[in-house]
């Protein structure tokens, strides 16, 4: 089974907006999941400028992007993404 990648955007506004909490989603991971699950903080994705990307924190799953991201979207989309491959 392949690793999920999951960005989590580090910038200013994404930031305080939530990502700080989100950046603790390792801790979050059942044993299963950990294992492939690939958890990074970056930079900036980008969106902000964007006003049709929807609202920060921003969270780039493999190639989805999650707008106004938490735990449980975030947590969502990686089982989804998992059950897919399997």
């Amino acid at each position: 089974m392949k690793k999920v990648n999951v960005s989590i955007c580090t910038g200013t506004t994404c930031y305080l907006m939530g990502a700080a909490h989100l950046l603790l989603l390792d801790e979050m991971l059942d044993p299963y999941l950990r294992d492939h699950v690939e958890i990074r903080g970056v930079h900036c994705l980008g969106f902000c400028n964007d006003e049709t990307k929807g609202k920060a924190p921003f969270v780039q799953v493999d190639d989805q992007v999650i707008t106004n991201a938490n735990i449980t979207k975030v947590l969502d989309t990686v089982r989804e993404i998992l059950e897919t491959e399997s």
